[in-house]
């Protein structure tokens, strides 16, 4: 039986591992830095692992090109998978809820999209454009459907715990280059293939990185809202539940390496966010804040990179990162073409 290594514990690598589990693989991860709880996984030392700080929902993106339609069948992918994991597993962190997009200034693509669209095309379930009257201030376009959001340290927890109740191994510890991987020496025998799944994508000159600076508050919020500022800066909340407390946000800088929160920052986004959708306010009217977070999202030119790679000896690398934003709306589908990447290789069926 082939042994795989999944090098990357963030949910891209998780859900990979685990897809591959179902084909029979013998699967080993190798990371740095695996999923912990919230309450103590340390944000500075951790900030490049990012799947920790996301804000772990699925949002509507009417796909405009063959890139974006690609993207749009992996979200509908891991839609369908979300709601298997919620039905059979509560404990997961998955929990659905309506999503709702506020667009100041509508592109095409948006303003052409109707219900029959929505539904037939694009496969969303439980699509309603707005009416002008459930609109804030200054928005032209509005909309809701139904959608998920994870907690993602349950989650990535839960994860990780399926992976190795199901016979996988894990090995703490930093890579500086994937190829170092085949010469190690494992219980389970040598490596066949390996997934890169480290987000950062080693040496490849199309990445760069996406600071995001967010706040966790402890409001809850019934709905994961979505608002697109004519400027291009946005507004959002992200509920995570299982006492996870709700992100606003939030900030998006290519190249912006800086670790520290801004209070300047916090106070617009909660100032904007509470202007949007004030229903989150508590009785007192005010946010109660738990933690600023920055986190940086592995973002590629080009978009992602999935793809197979021979090296040395036919040993064969199959790259899976630079999701940039998208690494949990796109999960599984990412998890589905590493499979069938590895079963072109390997020249057996996969289970797709």
């Amino acid at each position: 039986m082939p042994h795989i290594v999944v090098l990357g514990a963030g949910v891209t690598g998780l859900s990979s591992a685990v897809r591959l589990q179902a084909d029979g693989h013998i699967i080993t991860i190798v990371a740095r830095d695996f999923p912990a709880g919230s309450e103590t996984i340390d944000a500075q030392s951790q900030i490049n692992y990012t799947s920790p700080w996301g804000g772990a929902h699925n949002r509507l993106v009417p796909p405009t090109n063959a890139s974006e339609e690609r993207e749009h069948a992996m979200s509908l992918r891991t839609f369908a998978h979300m709601r298997a994991v919620h039905d059979r597993h509560p404990e997961a962190g998955v929990t659905f809820m309506k999503g709702v997009e506020y667009l100041e200034a509508p592109s095409e693509a948006y303003q052409a999209l109707t219900e029959e669209r929505a539904t037939a095309q694009l496969g969303m379930q439980g699509f309603r454009r707005l009416g002008r009257e459930e609109l804030p201030r200054g928005v032209e376009w509005g909309c809701e459907y139904d959608t998920w959001c994870v907690n993602p340290m349950v989650y990535c927890g839960f994860l990780l715990r399926r992976f190795a109740i199901q016979g996988g191994k894990v090995l703490k510890r930093e890579v500086r280059d994937p190829r170092e991987i085949f010469s190690w020496k494992f219980e389970v025998g040598p490596v066949d293939t390996l997934v890169n799944a480290s987000g950062n994508g080693f040496g490849d000159a199309n990445m760069f990185i996406t600071r995001g600076q967010t706040c966790l508050v402890a409001n809850p919020c019934t709905a994961t809202v979505t608002r697109q500022n004519a400027d291009g800066s946005w507004t959002f909340c992200v509920p995570r539940n299982f006492d996870g407390g709700t992100i606003i946000g939030g900030t998006k800088e290519p190249d912006n390496w800086d670790p520290n929160p801004s209070l300047e920052v916090r106070e617009a986004l909660l100032r904007k966010f509470a202007a949007t959708y004030p229903q989150i306010l508590g009785p007192d009217g005010k946010f109660t804040v738990m933690k600023d977070i920055v986190g940086r999202r592995p973002t590629r030119k080009g978009g992602m990179r999935l793809e197979s790679e021979i090296v040395g000896e036919n040993k064969c690398i199959i790259h899976a990162y630079g999701l940039g934003g998208r690494g949990y709306e796109l999960s599984w589908g990412v998890a589905e073409g590493v499979a069938q990447l590895l079963s072109e290789h390997l020249g057996s069926g996969s289970k797709l």
